[in-house]
């Protein structure tokens, strides 16, 4: 496919009718479209898709908005409404061996609160380039009704949706492919669309098809209304599903920009002590806490104090009058006994003959005698009987007591330690005109943070119902077709047809699995080779894999250690991006169209100058590119001159917020009077 030329009229900034002749020439691919920021660029980008797609088209200014607001606003506000807009854009496709050449008009124009839509396609399906001269030949047109009725399924066929992504983007935005999540649904969409693999696939379910026709009749009709029905189904949820999926990847990319800046908020409040600031409630509540806990262990302490615990200062006298009072008891009883002992004496005297008292009498008393000796002490303090039971109940007391406030004391000795503590924590606490307005920014991150959260939640709740119903419909509609295989199957023919058809569907599946495979391998060398080019740093990236299940990228440093893309820069993600979608055109093979808008963005200048020289005079047999003047500037131009076959300016009048196109860049001579 190669682009023409496209017409504007009266579309977003673009007053009147704009027109952009697209032709290029042989060796010179480029058509170089120059505009300041606000100029209409990506309006230029977003009108070629819509004009192929229409609804379907993914452009930029329309976000979540219906359809129909969003060609509204794409009538220039200085038109009359009622007589609307259009977008008009003319290519060639080589079809069969031949050239067919296309113009394909999308107007609309709003009458009353309704908006009514029109869609137009000229064919010339016999178009020579270049006439007998040598000159090119005007295109002999002709109105297809067919073709604009059934425009939507045949766009497909000249440029899928999912191929047309791969062909017209945005150079800033582009980085998201380096994130290996969205880059496996771009490399297999790719991979299906682009390398043909879908093709094979698509003869398997024609063949399919094929089988099922063969088992429906005339009589089932109704059977055959209710599985239309239930394709139909399947198909809207399929989109349903799609437009979700790329809902979820826009809330992750905000969240993941509300994250960093929640994450800069924290950190700036928490180098301005804000931790401690919100604690400070919580710290003065703990600190009165434990205040109070300290008051009631010395009260405790009081308490002991006031008790028989300062006897432990006396425990030596304690000891001394323990032995005095045994001895006291000892000399006591001693005392008693012998008043026992001179009555016993006397007995045994009684008893004994006259001649051996005498010797009984002189034992005895010296045994009297030595005994009296113990009852007689130096001092007598004259103690009561139970002076040791009581010394004993003091001892036991005294014990209990000092256990007991050992463990008071080293209570309130932690006590104290933890209200100095808090009170050193209550010191730093800053002053709150210090964090406030850091406190009320951070409250409000926070709360955004949470707000995207919700919303990618139910991004991925709807994803998850739009899933479960895409399983049930296919379910439903596999047992829809199972049940009427087994019923009616009925000719000899029929069940042949169904037998080799699936036969061809099985060798067709090993096929698309063998072409899957060298297209991966294919794809891993172009793509490798693509970012060397353009790489400065030629060492970083030195291995490149694709899974052939997941479809997911994975980069190895020269060690075969996995590099992660979260560690290239900016501007080395976007050229990862790029070297996937250079490398799956070559792969690919395609005579598509590139245009790229903003293609320098974030690229230092050793970059750039790798992308002047060797991207873009390769990247396509048609390359547009929409850039700025500090992007491709007077120097790049220079360098890639060789490669440009037109180019343009875009002039924005700031008077009355419109644009008008004009011929030549800022540096050869076609708008020096704008940059």
């Amino acid at each position: 496919m190669l682009l023409r030329k496209i017409t504007l009229e009266e579309f977003g900034a673009y007053r009147g009718k704009q027109s952009l002749d697209l032709t290029v020439k042989r060796n010179k691919p480029i058509i170089l479209i120059g505009g300041l920021n606000g100029c209409g660029k990506t309006t230029l980008l977003d009108a070629i898709q819509l004009t192929l797609y229409g609804p379907r088209a993914r452009c930029s200014g329309r976000g979540n908005k219906a359809y129909e607001t969003y060609l509204r606003e794409c009538i220039n506000r200085q038109h009359d409404a009622t007589r609307g807009s259009s977008v008009e854009l003319e290519f060639t496709v080589n079809v069969d061996g031949g050239e067919h050449y296309y113009k394909v008009t999308r107007s609309w124009h709003t009458s009353g609160k309704s908006l009514k839509e029109f869609l137009s396609v000229f064919l010339d399906d016999e178009y020579v380039g270049n006439g007998a001269n040598g000159r090119p030949r005007q295109p002999s047109l002709k109105y297809s009704k067919v073709l604009s009725e059934g425009w939507a399924d045949h766009v497909e066929d000249l440029l899928p949706l999912e191929v047309a992504s791969l062909s017209f983007f945005d150079g800033e935005k582009i980085e998201s492919l380096a994130d290996p999540e969205r880059a496996s649904s771009v490399i297999e969409s790719a991979v299906h669309s682009l390398l043909g693999v879908s093709t094979v696939q698509q003869l398997r379910t024609d063949l399919l098809a094929l089988q099922r026709r063969q088992k429906l009749s005339d009589e089932e009709q109704h059977i055959l209304d209710k599985v239309r029905a239930q394709e139909h189904e399947l198909a809207a949820v399929k989109q349903e599903l799609e437009e979700a999926f790329q809902t979820r990847d826009d809330r992750k990319l905000e969240l993941r920009a509300s994250e960093r800046r929640l994450g800069s908020l924290e950190d700036k409040f928490a180098d301005a002590g804000g931790g401690l600031f919100e604690r400070r409630v919580e710290l003065e509540r703990e600190r009165k806490s434990v205040a109070e806990q300290l008051a009631e262990l010395r009260s405790s302490l009081k308490q002991l104090a006031a008790g028989p615990l300062p006897l432990l200062m006396m425990s030596s006298h304690l000891k001394e009058v323990g032995k005095q009072a045994r001895r006291e008891q000892s000399a006591a009883e001693a005392g008693h006994v012998l008043d026992v002992l001179e009555e016993r004496d006397q007995w045994l005297l009684d008893l004994l003959p006259e001649d051996a008292r005498q010797a009984v009498t002189e034992k005895l008393e010296a045994d009297r005698t030595r005994r009296s000796k113990s009852t007689s002490l130096k001092v007598d303090l004259a103690l009561p009987h139970d002076t040791l039971t009581q010394l004993s109940v003091v001892d036991e007391v005294l014990g209990r007591d000092k256990t007991r406030a050992a463990e008071l004391l080293d209570q309130a000795a932690a006590a104290a330690e933890e209200l100095d503590q808090l009170d050193r924590q209550l010191a730093g606490v800053p002053e709150q005109s210090d964090v406030e307005a850091l406190q009320a920014e951070r409250n409000k991150q926070l709360q955004e943070v949470a707000r995207v959260k919700a919303s990618a939640a139910r991004a991925n709740e709807r994803i998850s119902e739009l899933t479960r119903r895409v399983e049930h419909v296919a379910a439903s509609l596999k047992r829809a077709h199972d049940e009427f295989v087994r019923t009616k199957v009925k000719a000899e023919e029929v069940e042949r047809l169904i037998k080799y058809s699936e036969k061809a569907r099985g060798t067709l599946e090993r096929f698309g699995e063998a072409l899957l495979q060298r297209h991966i391998k294919n794809l891993e060398v172009a793509v490798l080779v693509s970012f060397k080019e353009l790489m400065r740093k030629q060492g970083l990236v030195e291995d490149l894999r694709i899974d052939t299940d997941k479809f997911t990228l994975t980069l190895a440093d020269a060690n075969g250690e996995a590099v992660d893309p979260g560690r290239l820069s900016a501007g080395e993600r976007q050229l990862l991006a790029i070297s996937l979608l250079w490398g799956m055109m070559k792969v690919a093979g395609s005579h598509l169209p590139s245009v790229i808008d903003t293609p320098l963005g974030r690229l230092d200048s050793l970059h750039r100058e790798h992308l002047v020289d060797r991207y873009f005079p390769q990247a396509s047999e048609q390359v547009l590119l929409l850039s700025t003047d500090e992007e491709i500037d007077e120097y790049l131009l220079g360098r890639l001159k060789k490669s440009v076959a037109r180019t343009y300016t875009l002039v924005h009048d700031d008077s009355s917020f419109t644009t008008g196109v004009v011929e030549g860049y800022w540096w050869n001579g076609g708008a020096s009077n704008v940059a």
